[in-house]
């Protein structure tokens, strides 16, 4: 983990005394990827995280080209490290607020100034509140096939019900294990969802869950309601996606018709001068892609400085030349 020196502190109180270029709220792969290439454009940039990371609790990631198995903790570092070779300040804190300006207000801190804004605050998957879903989530209690199944490959697999998408779960997990059981719980299921699993080779198992069964610390089974115990090496379920995109509300950010904010392909929003990027607004992005988003958010927002700064390099000619 990066520290926070004392002098970085004194830094970031001196930081509403300047004007930023952009202001990038939240340091993962999408925050990083676009202070790293705004640093490089000589742009003046602070990145604002609470480190609070939501692939905290999962030991590696995969599907990242050149970084395949990398802890998602040592991802970050190595960001970190990186953009500040390009002066690009890192700020630990909370954003409370951004006013139409831009003022980026701190929780009991500073307020910094900035031209330009790009939200990348990720989001926080919802969980149910069955007994051991939380213990065991990111270690043997899993989500995301691409990023996770490999790994675990050719084990008995359970997939819990507590999701419309669990059943599209099932069907892809079947990929990676000849042993794939669905427990309904509070699912519904159409004639045609059974009738796909069945031709899967997916078997489902009525009744609802009670509890993760743990020993020695690993997931043993899945604990029914009736006591029945269904013996499991590994569990998927699909959390419900909640963004962390307050902060662009409150700014009046449009938003789709599934209740995410809106934006084009380079992350820009209907509010001038603010931009998003990662999983605040698109759920599915992974780290790889999340990064990539950061970077396309990057290219437009240098873009739009660029032009506000030939314009503004514009008037002040033509300004010099009237008064000559």
């Amino acid at each position: 983990m990066t520290k926070v020196t004392n002098e970085q502190n004194d830094d970031t109180q001196r930081a509403g005394d300047e004007v930023h270029d952009v202001v990038v709220i939240g340091a993962g792969a999408a925050g990083l990827n676009a202070a790293l290439l705004l640093g490089r454009a000589r742009r003046k940039v602070a990145v604002i995280d609470a480190g609070e990371p939501r692939n905290a609790p999962a030991s590696h990631m995969h599907g990242f080209l050149s970084r395949d198995g990398l802890s998602p903790a040592t991802l970050l570092e190595l960001g970190r490290a990186e953009i500040a070779r390009y002066g690009v300040r890192l700020i630990r804190g909370r954003v409370e607020q951004i006013d139409h300006g831009y003022h980026v207000r701190l929780e009991g801190g500073p307020v910094l100034r900035a031209r330009r804004v790009l939200v990348a605050t990720g989001l926080r998957d919802e969980l149910p509140g069955i007994p051991g879903v939380r213990e065991r989530w990111g270690k043997d209690l899993l989500h995301c096939a691409y990023c996770h199944a490999y790994e675990v490959r050719d084990q008995p697999f359970a997939v819990l019900g507590t999701h419309p998408g669990a059943v599209h779960q099932a069907l892809l997990l079947r990929q990676w294990s000849d042993d794939i059981v669905l427990l309904r719980h509070t699912l519904d299921l159409t004639a045609d969802d059974a009738e796909r699993l069945a031709a899967r080779g997916v078997r489902t198992v009525e009744g609802e869950i009670e509890h993760l069964v743990v020993d020695g610390g690993r997931l043993r089974g899945i604990g029914l309601t009736d006591g029945r115990i269904v013996p499991r090496a590994v569990a998927f379920l699909f959390p419900r996606a909640v963004p962390n995109d307050a902060l662009l509300t409150r700014l009046g950010c449009d938003k789709d018709d599934n209740g995410w904010v809106a934006t084009d392909r380079t992350g820009r929003t209907s509010v001038f001068g603010v931009w998003a990027a990662g999983n605040v607004i698109d759920p599915r992005a992974q780290v790889v892609t999340a990064a990539g988003m950061g970077s396309a958010a990057a290219f437009a927002l240098n873009a739009d400085l660029l032009e506000e700064d030939v314009d503004r390099a514009v008037e002040r000619r033509r300004a010099g030349t009237a008064g000559a």
